[in-house]
């Protein structure tokens, strides 16, 4: 993916991550039970219903072939406390700045707003809101 160059595999990889771990927070702060076997199909359900920006469009068709995995795979390293997940999730999250630094501006703002707009999405989905929670991205000259 050309507009993701100048970053390594495993910042590459943080990025991938976002829809997943967007999902588990939704699915945590709606107290639901991941452990059921048709969740991890409900959650790639309701990404394969979100709309994106058509600039992201190969970073959300690679998403699109990672995201199950990688939701079954994350769900199965966090804690499942709920305090703890929520905490370690959004740590996750709060990591990706620093990738996104490495990045446009304008591809950074791009995604920001993606990402918020699929926070929302799924908030929606799951009849929640994930209120204490954004995208953690302060991007200098955007942002602030």
């Amino acid at each position: 993916m050309k507009k993701l160059e100048n970053i390594s595999v495993n910042e590459k990889n943080l990025l991938l991550q976002f829809p997943a771990y967007i999902s588990l927070l939704a699915c945590n702060n709606n107290e639901d039970d991941f452990e059921n076997d048709n969740k991890p199909f409900d959650v790639f359900n309701h990404f394969l219903t979100f709309d994106y920006h058509p600039s992201l469009n190969e970073f959300y068709q690679e998403v699109k072939f990672v995201f199950e995995k990688k939701i079954i795979y994350l769900n199965n390293k966090l804690p499942q406390e709920k305090y703890f997940r929520d905490d370690v999730i959004k740590n996750e999250l709060s990591s990706t700045e620093l990738v996104l630094r490495k990045l446009s501006k304008e591809f950074a703002l791009i995604m920001h707003c993606s990402m918020t707009s699929f926070k929302n999405h799924v908030s929606a989905l799951h009849k929640n809101t994930l209120e204490n929670f954004y995208f953690p991205v302060d991007i200098k000259g955007l942002t602030y």
